[in-house]
């Protein structure tokens, strides 16, 4: 974590200063920073040097400031990554930050940022805890308490994410998940409000009924909700997250190996959601926010729904199901049929939906595509450059709706094997008369083996986007406010 601190320790201090400005440098002699001078000449990104019962991370920056911005960001953050896993073989628990030359402050946060993100561990079920956390030790000189305190904010929530998304379902029953998100809410400042199965199915919830039909255990639909006091939107936004808590497949059963034993994460975009949530909550934005979070198993119980039953779904659409393991549009469509309620401003729906997203753009970006307007769909990937959460567009086009008719039913809930994310996504806008856009976050969201500052399974893709975008909106909607002031007051 991230510690503000007017005396901190000098045991272990990580210096970051210009490659151009080695000279500056106050700890060494001429021997010394020729030695360093050859370590950089042969390409050493940190240089770890002892001197007088002190250790010096030194932390060279070069950086071009012609190059992209969002490149740039992505690079410092993947470097502290690299200075955590330093610091860790170094067992250098405690540091303290030392800045030399000018720096730019959105270099020392990107940089901050991910040695707090590769922070992350998941020891809950571990018998033996070796837990190696790193204290970073920030005088307010260097880096203003706001960004300290925000930089902490984004990893906790984080964290949360990760948490919920690396959970067994021994543990995380879409019941304990509804539990986990109270608490969660009632620790951050918005309400949550759960629906059990009796109200799932008085409310004609067909989807996800359906799908949670195998399953001994009940489904839930919960609720989540924000709303400042100042808020500047006067129709919210609602994020929708898949909350498929284990995914099996139902009776279209999925293969144990890299398929099944992963799919404890197939409720990972309603985990964004809560992530999301925690942050903006905490951090009083002044914005009206709503969730709908969908929770389910999809298991080939003797209920189980069957390849072939047409089920009729909350908006009183029948649909023809193809394939029990299609199951995530399901859910998301009662939920985006929920959403009508609300006349939102827009619509953010967060799912691991299919395997054709992965397979097209693979863990490096998610797969979107909806019918919000440009202007939208550029502050989406502002976002998610300035993040490195990065997206990929793809096409919504009228003729893959094709695909989705059934001979029997108004849809069916699997298309052809071509453009099987796009399908998914048309799928999903049958059920929308509002500005909406889709998230299919297979690739993101779980990972196999370490990915940067990200770390190994649950990454929590989703979060510090949403965050980051709804904090966007929120200085959009005040800089609006100051213009019709000004025009006012002439």
């Amino acid at each position: 974590m991230l510690q503000i601190s007017t005396k901190a320790p000098k045991r272990t201090i990580l210096v970051v200063f210009t490659k151009s400005n080695l000279n500056i440098l106050p700890f060494f002699d001429i021997e010394e920073k020729k030695f360093i001078q050859e370590k950089l000449n042969n390409g050493v990104s940190l240089i770890p040097f002892g001197k007088q019962q002190k250790t010096y991370i030194l932390i060279p920056l070069d950086i071009d400031e012609n190059t992209d911005k969002f490149k740039t960001n992505e690079k410092l953050r993947v470097l502290g990554n690299s200075i955590f896993k330093t610091c860790k073989e170094q067992k250098e628990s405690d540091v303290s930050l030392e800045v030399l030359g000018d720096i730019k402050k959105t270099y020392l946060k990107n940089i901050l940022l991910g040695i707090n993100l590769s922070c992350y561990e998941f020891l809950k079920y571990r018998t033996k805890q070796n837990s190696f956390q790193l204290t970073v030790h920030i005088d307010p000189i260097i880096l203003d308490k706001e960004s300290i305190q925000e930089l902490n904010l984004i990893t906790e929530s984080v964290r949360i994410t990760k948490d919920l998304v690396n959970e067994p379902v021994s543990f995380l029953t879409a019941i304990q998940y509804s539990k986990e998100i109270q608490k969660i809410g009632e620790s951050a400042g918005f309400t949550v409000t759960v629906m059990d199965q009796k109200e799932i199915e008085a409310e004609q919830m067909g989807g996800i009924i359906a799908v949670n039909s195998g399953s001994s255990a009940p489904a839930t639909f919960n609720i989540l909700e924000y709303k400042s006091k100042e808020a500047k939107n006067t129709q919210p936004l609602v994020l929708v997250g898949k909350g498929v808590v284990f995914d099996t497949g139902g009776l279209s059963l999925k293969p144990t190996r890299n398929s099944m034993d992963m799919m404890k994460c197939d409720m990972a975009g309603s985990a964004a959601v809560v992530g999301a949530f925690h942050a903006i909550a905490n951090a009083k934005l002044p914005y009206h926010v709503i969730g709908l979070i969908p929770a389910v198993e999809n298991r080939p119980g003797y209920e189980a729904i069957c390849p072939g039953d047409i089920i009729t779904m909350y908006s009183g659409n029948t649909v023809e199901v193809m394939d029990t393991d299609a199951e995530g549009r399901l859910i998301l469509a009662d939920a985006l049929h929920y959403a009508k309620r609300y006349n939102p401003e827009l619509v953010l729906d967060f799912a691991t939906l299919t395997g054709s997203a992965m397979r097209a753009i693979g863990k490096e970006a998610a797969v979107i595509m909806g019918n919000a307007d440009k202007t939208i769909k550029k502050k989406i990937k502002k976002a998610a450059n300035t993040t490195g959460e990065r997206v990929v567009e793809f096409p919504i086009w009228d003729e893959y709706g094709d695909y989705m008719k059934s001979d029997i039913a108004d849809l069916k809930n699997l298309g052809p094997v071509d453009a099987g994310s796009i399908t998914a996504g048309k799928f999903l806008e049958f059920f929308t008369d509002y500005p909406w856009m889709h998230f299919d976050i297979a690739g993101p969201a779980y990972v196999s083996s370490p990915f940067n500052y990200r770390g190994k399974w649950a990454t929590a893709y989703g979060v510090r986007l949403l965050f980051n975008f709804v904090q966007n909106l929120c200085n959009d909607e005040h800089a609006r406010t100051e213009d019709k002031s000004r025009d006012n007051a002439r």
